[in-house]
């Protein structure tokens, strides 16, 4: 089990990392844990992963170490195990951990859910839980994300995406494509999640340092149109056996209008101010638009080839128009999570939902499939 990263959410992944622990059914499985350091030292735990909370004065994280973890190929002496871990003391004597037979990423972000990690495990020849490679590299993407969204049919809100390049070029130009938009807009970098970096924009007056602060994240930026309509959640699991994925039943995100801090469901909202946002499980629709979002969510899933777990963002509005965010191929995975709290509601509960992605993941040859 892989936690933590070198991306903005790399606490997140620690919270993850021991709801999982503390519910996985370890009469079934042998976990092994690693965790990946902010600049990318993979190590054996220096605390108990399951001690991690957005309790404390401090945000988790995973500490370096004097040894380190690495993934040794094709080495494990056993013929149904392609891969082990060893660990690389100061000395240069390793230790084998023992073989791997699946890993369970989690980690969010860059490094971790955008496809670079997925990589790394297809060549090493490991299933792993989640979706592949371009799969995970277009799920992170805002703006290759939409476009893959348009091509199935899906309906999107309008948006401008600034990269890199075009804001070494032309800014103006760039800032002259985004004032098109009508306020308020959402200025997001492109390849990241739980609203890390995210500014709304009420007044263009604002934008320069909203790009500024979403830069920090990445240098390329989406600015998106403000949706005004409520904010939709459904959780996907992966097929089997030749079967459709299934969507499970909705949730809704309700930012209370008291909570003057949070002029949308920001970090802060998802993860350490309990009173600033309810999640709504089921969520309360009319039947036909449920089913139509579920519907939606499996395009979505379909759309970016995805696998084993995703959640689908959407805004449902006022005119009765259901309009697609989003997709996470990683999304939270506490046990207070949507995700997981979508599916207790549609039945499986959070011990049962871990043991099935990982038999998906063990069910799933890896390389072209």
């Amino acid at each position: 089990m892989l936690y933590g990263g070198q991306s903005s959410e790399h606490s997140v992944s620690c919270v993850t990392a021991a709801g999982v622990l503390g519910a996985i059914d370890t009469n079934r499985f042998e976990v092994v844990e690693v965790g990946i350091t902010a600049t990318g030292q993979w190590t054996r735990p220096v605390i108990d992963p399951r001690s991690y909370s957005f309790s404390g004065d401090q945000l988790p994280r995973v500490e370096p170490t004097e040894s380190t973890v690495a993934l040794h190929s094709g080495a494990s002496g056993s013929s149904e195990r392609s891969a082990e871990l060893i660990e690389i003391h100061p000395d240069g004597t390793t230790t084998s951990l023992g073989g791997v037979d699946v890993v369970l990423p989690l980690l969010h972000g860059p490094h971790g859910e955008d496809g670079t990690l997925q990589g790394l495990l297809e060549l090493a020849g490991l299933p792993y839980v989640g979706a592949g490679v371009l799969a995970s590299a277009v799920g992170m993407d805002k703006h290759f994300m939409k476009l893959a969204f348009q091509a199935a049919g899906l309906k999107v809100g309008p948006w401008e995406t600034i990269t890199a390049r075009q804001w070494a070029q032309d800014p103006e130009a760039a800032l002259e494509r985004v004032k098109r938009l009508s306020l308020p807009v959402f200025v997001k970098p492109a390849r990241a999640g739980s609203s890390v970096g995210i500014t709304r924009v009420d007044d263009f007056a604002q934008l320069d340092q909203a790009l500024e602060t979403a830069r920090k994240h990445d240098l390329k930026v989406v600015v998106e149109e403000g949706i005004d309509g409520r904010e939709i959640e459904c959780g996907v699991l992966g097929s089997r056996g030749g079967q459709p994925a299934r969507a499970s039943l909705l949730g809704e995100i309700v930012v209370h209008d008291g909570a003057e801090s949070h002029q949308f469901y920001d970090f802060t909202a998802k993860y350490t101010d309990d009173a600033a946002a309810d999640l709504s499980c089921p969520a309360d629709l009319p039947a036909e638009i449920t089913e139509e979002i579920r519907r939606q969510a499996i395009i979505a899933f379909d759309a970016l080839d995805g696998e084993g777990i995703s959640r689908a963002d959407f805004f449902y509005t006022r005119d009765g128009e259901v309009v697609i965010n989003e997709v996470n191929t990683m999304p939270g995975f506490t046990p207070i999570s949507m995700y997981p709290q979508m599916w207790r509601a549609s039945g499986i509960e959070y011990r049962e939902l871990i043991t099935e992605l990982i038999e998906l993941a063990l069910d799933r040859p890896v390389g072209l499939r």
